[in-house]
């Protein structure tokens, strides 16, 4: 018998609307990729190469004055404006998004697996709401804004740093959390949801997750800080911020030609601690590495040797070798006064720099004698104390006496002309006889007077002295200021 026409066109009808409809599928898929592509950069948005898929990468938008709180060994807090993405990777099935949904995971670096997997499922709920119609970008709408509320996050969010090693099975059982619904009413099921296998944490549990936070939100700030304009304060010239520096801890902006010709100036002169900011009062400091992205190579290995002697010198247990072609700093035992130099091995003593002379007191130079005194009477008691254990007591009391002879003697008497003798004036015209080689000198220039006529230098006007005889002497009427012997 001849089968009905109507009856043999039948599957060929039904294959037609097969392809129909896979046809469009593929054309609706094409056109969301495309319009991801046109919509979100490189770095947002990869598309796969050999199939129909991707990766996006979701930034979320965080509140202003947004922290996270680390809870470890010690709780911290930091404020931050970026947290590293939530990763979805999906690949489109051949019936998308006519009859199935996209295949895909979702993976962070700082939700836990039972957060992630609310979220999944989330965004199954959205593809059902949706089902017959693209679902992609409204997932990265629903990532970007709405998760934190979804899973009630809030400043401070509280990050845990690091756990110890933990058995499978319990690690396992630790990952089961109690998430709750936008809200704060807790899931079916008693508050508890299996995890789901699309739900992936990045990070090793075991690891300390704050470097990792930190690190990316510097590196967004930094990105959003290359792609505006500033004004630099000194030759107020507007420039990318990738072409200026901020100092962190002010915000203040200047070029980096600015900066880079005041820093190699300040380095040269050796002020390593003065690359601060230029503004008046201003005390932050630049970073190193700030200054070795500014500097060559010869200037930053300058100023990193002297930032380390400078941090050194501050440092009570650290001296220097005192030979001038060694200088390597040594560290000190508490309590002891030798040191010894781990270069060139030389044994010396850390109060006077000479070689270590067991517990002998210092010697003092002369120059050290004549400065001694000063700081010993101006010193306090424990301060005097260590002076006398340093050069001895003895040698104290005579550097004192010194000094005050030598003030007096500097206060009263001149030095001869000819032969130095120390010269007290006490009474008389201002010719003077050495008492020790028995020239004439003058009291106020201190030039030698001829023997034959001393007195000419007082009568000659050319003389600096012209006149000037008896200047500053009290003169009595009954004084004889011409005879020789009462010089």
């Amino acid at each position: 018998m001849p089968i009905p026409c109507h009856l043999c066109c039948l599957p060929v009808v039904r294959r037609s609307k097969e392809c129909k409809s896979m046809s469009q599928d593929q054309e609706e898929q094409e056109d969301e990729l495309l319009a991801l592509a046109s919509i979100y950069d490189e770095e947002e948005f990869r598309r796969a190469e050999s199939a129909q898929g991707g990766e996006i990468q979701i930034c979320l938008e965080l509140p202003q004055d947004f922290k996270i709180v680390v809870k470890g060994d010690k709780q911290t807090e930091h404020a931050v404006s970026f947290l590293p993405p939530l990763v979805l990777n999906f690949e489109l099935p051949p019936d998308y998004p006519s009859t199935s949904s996209p295949e895909y995971t979702l993976s962070s670096k700082w939700l836990s697996r039972a957060q992630l997997t609310a979220v999944c499922k989330s965004l199954d709920e959205l593809w059902r709401v949706n089902q017959g119609s693209v679902v992609l970008f409204s997932w990265i709408q629903f990532l970007k804004e709405d998760v934190l509320s979804f899973l009630c996050l809030q400043s401070p969010l509280e990050i845990v740093s690091t756990t110890k090693a933990l058995p499978e099975r319990k690690r396992n059982e630790a990952d089961v959390k109690t998430v709750k619904k936008p809200g704060g009413a807790p899931l079916e099921n008693g508050g508890q949801e299996s995890l789901d296998p699309r739900a992936v944490v990045e990070v090793d549990p075991r690891a300390n997750i704050l470097p990792q936070l930190l690190d990316f939100d510097e590196a967004q700030r930094q990105k959003v800080f290359d792609s505006k304009v500033y004004c630099c304060a000194i030759c107020f010239s507007e420039k990318l911020g990738s072409s200026c520096l901020l100092f962190k801890e002010c915000e203040h902006v200047y070029c980096k030609a600015c900066m880079s010709e005041y820093f190699q100036i300040q380095i040269r002169d050796g002020n390593v601690q003065c690359l601060n900011c230029p503004e008046p009062k201003c005390t932050s400091v630049a970073t190193p590495s700030q200054v070795k992205l500014l500097v060559g190579e010869e200037l930053f290995a300058r100023y990193d040797r002297l930032l380390l002697q400078s941090s050194l010198d501050l440092m009570a247990d650290v001296v220097y070798c005192p030979r001038q072609m060694c200088r390597t700093a040594v560290m000190v035992e508490p309590d002891t006064t030798m040191g010894i130099c781990s270069s060139c091995q030389y044994a010396f003593c850390t109060l006077c720099k000479r070689g270590y002379h067991g517990l002998s007191h210092c010697r003092a130079t002369a120059d050290e004698l004549r400065s001694l005194r000063d700081e010993y009477v101006s010193a306090s008691d424990d301060g005097k104390k260590f002076l006398e254990q340093r050069f001895g007591k003895r040698v104290i009391q005579k550097a004192v006496e010194e000094s005050f002879s030598r003030e007096w003697l500097d206060q009263n008497c001149k030095g001869c002309p000819r032969c130095g003798t120390n010269i007290q004036k006490v009474d008389g015209c201002n010719k003077m006889t050495c008492t020790s080689c028995k020239q004439y000198f003058c009291w106020l220039c201190l030039s030698l007077l001829t023997r034959v006529n001393p007195y000419s230098h007082f009568n000659n006007s050319g003389s600096p002295c012209y006149n000037q005889l008896f200047q500053g002497v009290d003169v009595d009427e009954d004084d004889d200021f011409w005879s020789d012997d009462d010089d």
